[in-house]
């Protein structure tokens, strides 16, 4: 699939057994199926949202391998492949491109804090491997790494395959210098504020609310390219009340947990997460209370994307 990469894609959860050890292949493919049914035009598996650090090798093969086989070409399937080790990074971005993948996301080397000449290197060895194109992911919070715009221009102007970024640093003039230092060589999506960031110059949005309300996630982005600006902050609007409920139990791994619960709201379970995170259940009361609150939202979000006509 050689075309180019746009719109509002969900980062995926990994559907689990309801004992955790193992992929449930059967919810995969249903929840798949509603992705696609509801006009979510990428998928992006194996990112933070799909817990990508606790599942086997085994595990991902089989994850990569039935995503391609199911999804069979109708829309880009990207697949994270970052890893702490530049010698896996490599290795599971072959492996995603020998499984059929039409894309990688990888965010920066975690833990380590790597200088801008690591990181670059990191890149470089990956993008020797393989001639998948690369969606790079700047979110300094999880990796320890902001990938600055100088940084992000010399990846993407020396590696022709580095043609995306997912640009999740909290600062929203970062959409605009990438923009400006990179220019055509990168295309940027948007990892939060998507009506600003469109406004700046994002070609697309990567999202985890895809996950249980696809097609208002999807459609804002629609929104927005048809220039219904107004109506595309209606549902960002929305979208913002829901999201500070999930952030104020858990602010930054709080959307695997809500994620899995609201999947399962909209009629597609697909398991609860695998520890260390905070499974819903563990949550008690308070998770209880939090998600009548949601789902409050999300019925009116439903009355809105309804009448905007998505």
């Amino acid at each position: 699939m050689a075309e180019k990469f746009t719109g509002s894609y969900t980062v995926a959860v990994t559907p689990f057994t309801e004992d955790l050890s193992a992929i449930d292949v059967d919810r995969l493919k249903a929840f798949l199926d509603w992705q696609l049914h509801e006009g979510v035009p990428g998928i992006i598996m194996l990112g933070t949202t799909g817990e990508f650090l606790t599942v086997t090798p085994e595990e991902r093969r089989i994850l990569i391998r039935e995503t391609v086989a199911h999804i069979d070409g109708r829309i880009p399937v990207l697949i994270g492949t970052a890893d702490a080790s530049t010698k896996k990074a490599v290795a599971q971005s072959v492996e995603a491109r020998d499984l059929g993948a039409d894309g990688l996301m990888i965010i920066s080397p975690y833990y380590y804090t790597p200088t801008d000449d690591e990181v670059y290197r990191y890149f470089e060895a990956i993008v020797a491997a393989q001639d998948l194109p690369i969606m790079l992911y700047n979110n300094p919070v999880t990796s320890n790494v902001d990938l600055s715009a100088e940084l992000v221009a010399r990846l993407a102007k020396d590696f022709a395959t580095v043609s995306y970024i997912k640009e999740s640093s909290q600062d929203i003039a970062r959409v605009r210098d990438v923009i400006d230092l990179a220019g055509d060589d990168i295309t940027v999506y948007a990892g939060e504020r998507v009506v600003d960031s469109f406004l700046l110059g994002a070609e697309g949005y990567v999202n985890p609310y895809g996950n249980y309300i696809p097609r208002a996630s999807a459609g804002i982005w629609n929104l927005l390219e048809a220039g219904r600006i107004d109506d595309a902050r209606r549902i960002d609007g929305l979208i913002k009340r829901l999201d500070a409920i999930i952030a104020a139990g858990h602010p930054t791994y709080g959307h695997q947990c809500y994620s899995k619960r609201l999947a399962a709201r909209a009629g597609y379970p697909v398991g609860t997460v695998r520890p260390p995170l905070t499974s819903f259940a563990q949550l008690g009361a308070e998770g209880e209370e939090r998600l009548a609150r949601i789902g409050a939202i999300i019925d009116e979000l439903d009355v809105v994307t309804a009448e905007l006509g998505l």
